[in-house]
Formats: structure tokens, C-alpha cells, sequence
């Protein structure tokens, strides 16, 4: 009347309602939300990843992120590093991102290394703006200087 169903395709050794992790079961399907930080939160320490972060509140330490926004109660003082980097609040320290949009409530205390730079009326800023240095392209050499070179 009452038999326990084994199954003979699981190994022993793993419990049958485990689901083995790969790939397949990781991986995110659909937009990622931002991680955020409220205005009622205090962060001592380094942060890092490949998402978006949103900083309401208050963070003491390096970020390393995709994109950052810093809203207008949110305060760094640290480094910043992002591809995508949007101030209405403050910051102290450096800034290193591909984009930088200084809305007019930034206030930034440090050195922006920028592709793209936006400040806008009101934002203040003191510190050094700097444009990222792109590789030079490298020249093809021609049949011509190979076969010109002189021999070793």
C-alpha cells in the first residue's frame, strides 16, 4: 500500500530533490535590478561587481561597478570606477568612468577621468577633468619596410 519510490537514475550518493547547479540553472533570464543602498544606510568598505548600484545613503570605500548613480542624499567618499557613472549627490575622491553625467545638485571633490563628460548648471566640481587616452591604431607595416629592413 505505501512503497517508496526509488529511482534508479540518481546516483546514491546525491539525494533526489538536489538539483545538480550548471549553467542553465544559473544563468539570469531578463533585466537585472540595481542593488540599492537607502538613505538610511551607512557602508564601510570596498564594493565591486558587474551590475548597477544606486546610492541613496552614505559609503566609505572604493566601488567598482557597470553603472552607479549616486542620488541626492547619497555621499561617497572613496573611488569610483564604472562605465557609467550619474551624480546628484556628493563625492569625495576619484572618479573613473566611461560616461559621467553631473546633474546640477552634484557636488564632486576629487578628479574625473571621463570619454564623456555632462555637467550640468549648478553642479560644482573641484578637481581636475580628464580625457581617458585612447590606444593609438596601430600602423600595418607594408611588404616594402619588411623587405627593406636590414638583416640581424
Amino acid at each position: 500500500m505505501f512503497s517508496k519510490k526509488t529511482n534508479v537514475d540518481a546516483p546514491a550518493s546525491r539525494p533526489s530533490n538536489v538539483v545538480p547547479v550548471s549553467s542553465e540553472n544559473t544563468a539570469r533570464k531578463g533585466p537585472r535590478v540595481a542593488s540599492l543602498i537607502t538613505d538610511d544606510m551607512r557602508i564601510e568598505g570596498n564594493l565591486s561587481g558587474d551590475g548597477e548600484l544606486h546610492i541613496d545613503g552614505f559609503v566609505r570605500g572604493d566601488l567598482t561597478v557597470a553603472r552607479l548613480t549616486v542620488g541626492e542624499s547619497g555621499r561617497i567618499e572613496g573611488a569610483v570606477v564604472a562605465e557609467t557613472f550619474d551624480c546628484r549627490g556628493r563625492i569625495t575622491g576619484s572618479i573613473t568612468a566611461k560616461a559621467v553625467h553631473l546633474y546640477a545638485t552634484a557636488h564632486v571633490d576629487g578628479d574625473v577621468t571621463h570619454d564623456q563628460l555632462s555637467i550640468e548648471a549648478g553642479a560644482f566640481i573641484q578637481g581636475r577633468c580628464l580625457k581617458m587616452q585612447r590606444q593609438a591604431p596601430t600602423q600595418p607595416m607594408l611588404v616594402e619596410d619588411v623587405l627593406a629592413a636590414p638583416a640581424a
